[in-house]
């Protein structure tokens, strides 16, 4: 009971529907088509109510609410002699509902019945004369085909909005991926380093050894920091947070990371040209994740080598370029083996959404160089922008 019931309700929509139709075909019979001094008759009038109410079922029942107004709307033609061709404003709102929900098949019976059906007792004969038919079956084609052409409207619609949320999906997952990465592979290494330098020191240089282990701990303190910040995107909406979230590092913690990377053991010069300005936060995280991407790799590949760290800022965009002479690392093919080449793939990845340029490849004297310009247009960076300390 209940649910049928819930089948046959209807929406604020579907009443509106019901009574524009009821308006439009009262208007039309009392005007247009009943004969010359003849007033509308009680039967007539309540046979196009009826046809009309039977439109409030229409998403549910659609086939049924169409026969009944094809039923319905033979009243009028029967009781009005010479009543003038017409294609009621119900009839053409039933026939839309099925062909818009209903397989083709089913559509197709219902648009064929419904070209003789509607002219069905006018003039006092059963059937439909010729320009009643021609008329009814032009009728029917444009309220079939406006039905088809809303049906394929939405299907790409659909389809479209699908495409969309698989992109972002899959972009979101590129997101953390290249997070992941940069969080793990620089803030791991720099651990690795620091427990075998405090190893190597412990027994004759506890000072030393002492400082690597500070090092090391931070750096576990920042990676964990870091991993919170990506699991809080992620579940995002499960719970309240009431803590504000921690910064994004940017620009401004450039000078921690080169510090870091001496620590560990390489010899790295930063230097700063141009007037030094607030950058949009994502421009701020990208150049901070290619630095930190460049110094790591640095210190995995390239052995005992001395690496150069400049940022230049220029009145539309900011340079930066990370360059080592060590021994270098091979580039990462399109699809990488497992573990190899994801750094430089995700850098690529992160300045594309800049709109911006990155260059990484082997020097001639050996060695390895990255260089990335991210365009920086005039007046971005003040409001939201990250502040250098």
């Amino acid at each position: 009971m209940d649910k049928g019931a819930d089948r046959l309700r209807w929406t604020r929509n579907d009443a509106l529907v019901a009574i524009g139709a009821a308006a439009v075909d009262l208007l039309g019979f009392s005007v247009g088509t009943r004969p010359e001094g003849l007033a509308p008759t009680l039967s007539a009038v309540c046979a196009l109510m009826a046809a009309a109410a039977c439109l409030l079922a229409r998403r549910s029942r659609p086939v049924p609410v169409l026969a009944a107004v094809l039923l319905l709307g033979i009243v009028p033609n029967v009781v009005i002699p010479d009543v003038t061709p017409h294609f009621p404003a119900g009839l053409a709102v039933a026939l839309y509902s099925v062909v818009r929900v209903r397989r083709s098949a089913v559509a197709a019976a219902a648009a064929a019945l419904t070209v003789p059906l509607a002219s069905a007792g006018q003039g006092g004969t059963l059937l439909p004369s010729g320009q009643s038919l021609v008329a009814n079956a032009a009728a029917t084609a444009l309220v079939a085909g406006a039905a088809l052409v809303v049906n394929r409207w939405q299907r790409e619609a659909a389809a479209n909005h699908a495409r969309q949320a698989e992109r972002a999906v899959a972009e979101e997952r590129r997101r953390i991926a290249r997070e992941l990465h940069d969080i793990v592979a620089h803030h791991i290494t720099a651990m690795q380093l620091m427990a075998g330098g405090a190893r190597a020191n412990l027994a004759h240089d506890t000072e030393a050894a002492r400082e690597a282990l500070v090092i090391l701990e931070d750096s576990g303190r920042i990676a964990l920091r870091e991993m919170r910040q990506l699991l809080d995107v992620l579940r995002a909406g499960e719970e309240p947070d009431e803590t504000p979230p921690a910064p994004q590092p940017g620009a401004a913690d450039l000078e921690r990371i080169v510090t870091e990377s001496r620590l560990a053991g390489t010899e790295t010069e930063f230097t700063v040209d141009g007037p030094v300005r607030p950058l949009p936060p994502s421009v701020g995280l990208t150049l901070f994740r290619i630095v930190q991407e460049a110094l790591t790799n640095t210190r995995k590949h390239a052995g005992q080598a001395r690496a150069r760290v400049r940022v230049t800022y220029r009145p539309d965009d900011v340079l930066v370029e990370v360059c080592d002479d060590g021994a270098g690392a091979p580039a990462p093919t399109a699809r990488p083996a497992a573990g190899a080449g994801y750094g430089l793939i995700g850098m690529h990845e992160r300045v594309a959404l800049q709109g911006g340029t990155l260059e990484a490849a082997a020097r001639e004297g050996g060695g390895f160089r990255v260089a990335a310009r991210l365009p920086v247009p005039a007046g971005r960076g003040g409001e939201g922008g990250e502040r250098h300390r």
